[in-house]
């Protein structure tokens, strides 16, 4: 029979909490320290999780009566952890996992002052504050901030106004793999039973090199051999004949592209074509990625071929619109993480 701690003095609720406490984190079992000493699991859980987030003193029993204001969430603390969800990540702040769950927001809150709260008022609280749960973008942890940061303030406008000068047009480059069971978007079903979509058992793919100007000009080239630098080449190639200006590409780090053969090539071809590296790390800051993202998304995760023709011939008339609507095109680069690549090379 479980006891009513109601009945007792403060100092004797307080003094009961501890023993609990110590006596679970001795070895005890929190089922059978509720047994024991006639208290409820899932008030031992509670406090348990007051001990690891406050320590002792969370344990301390609080003044009879009507609460005080301090007992409710302070706005500045509420500030506080407004800014650390939006600018930092929960393990900076010693928080459970690398996600900003309605737990983990739940520790923020006691770490930062503030009172322990549930999970379900923590969740009415990130409503008013307006957030809701997101799928977060990946970040390479290899990322170096200082390394972006030269890039947008010093190197990329110094490469512009090289690209200017020479008459050059820049074209941002990469590559992607195309994949037929690559599924995107959602539907509808009812609750806790996951609808179901048909589709092929087949896995067939091919790669695509593509380059985007920030006029909105895009040129791709679909191969299904393992990308080299034989391939990188041929690319480059088609590239110059397709333009009446210099190009001047911007691309990733892949092996292929730093080889002794392309930079080679590159090399004895300067009059023609010019080449420069991105940040190492640095996906986000190209705007080809948005284009590819754009492809799996609307060309090959919300239709269904029947055969690898058919999937080349959904991603080949995607990009094709593309190249008949460069407003289109030219609309990726709206977006903030490569709004810097707005403006640059030729006019």
């Amino acid at each position: 029979m479980k006891n009513d701690m109601r009945t007792l003095s403060p100092k004797a609720q307080e003094a009961i909490r501890i023993r609990i406490v110590t006596v679970v984190e001795g070895g005890m079992s929190q089922s059978k320290a509720a047994k024991t000493f006639g208290v409820s699991r899932q008030s031992i859980i509670t406090w348990m999780q007051l001990k690891r987030l406050g320590g002792w003193n969370a344990l301390k029993s609080e003044k009879r009566g009507r609460k005080e204001q301090s007992s409710k969430l302070k706005p500045r603390i509420a500030a506080l952890v407004v800014h650390v969800i939006l600018t930092s990540s929960p393990e900076k702040h010693m928080c459970s996992g690398v996600l900003w769950t309605r737990a983990a927001v739940v520790e923020l809150i006691v770490r930062k002052g503030g009172p322990l709260l549930s999970k379900w008022t923590v969740g009415r609280l990130l409503k008013k504050w307006r957030m809701t749960p997101q799928k977060p973008a990946k970040r390479a942890l290899e990322q170096d901030p200082a390394a972006i940061k030269r890039w947008l303030t010093e190197d990329y406008p110094q490469i512009a106004a090289n690209a200017k000068a020479m008459g050059a047009e820049i074209h941002w480059l990469d590559e992607t793999g195309i994949r037929a069971d690559h599924q995107a978007g959602r539907t509808y079903g009812r609750k806790g039973q996951t609808p179901v979509v048909a589709g092929t058992g087949q896995r067939w793919t091919f790669s695509l090199l593509s380059t985007l100007t920030n006029k909105g000009f895009l040129r791709f080239m679909s191969y299904g051999e393992t990308f080299d630098a034989a391939v990188c080449i041929d690319f480059l190639k088609r590239l110059i004949k397709s333009t009446d200006s210099v190009p001047f590409v911007i691309w990733d780090r892949h092996p292929v592209h730093r080889s002794k053969k392309v930079q080679t090539w590159l090399e004895e071809n300067k009059e023609r074509i010019q080449a420069a590296f991105l940040p190492s790390y640095y996906p986000q800051g190209n705007p080809v990625e948005l284009l590819n993202q754009d492809l799996k998304a609307n060309a090959v995760g919300r239709k269904r071929p029947k055969s690898l023709r058919e999937l080349k011939k959904n991603v080949r008339s995607h990009l094709r619109r593309k190249q008949r609507h460069p407003s289109e095109a030219k609309d990726y680069f709206k977006k903030a993480s490569v709004r810097y690549a707005s403006d640059g090379g030729v006019q």
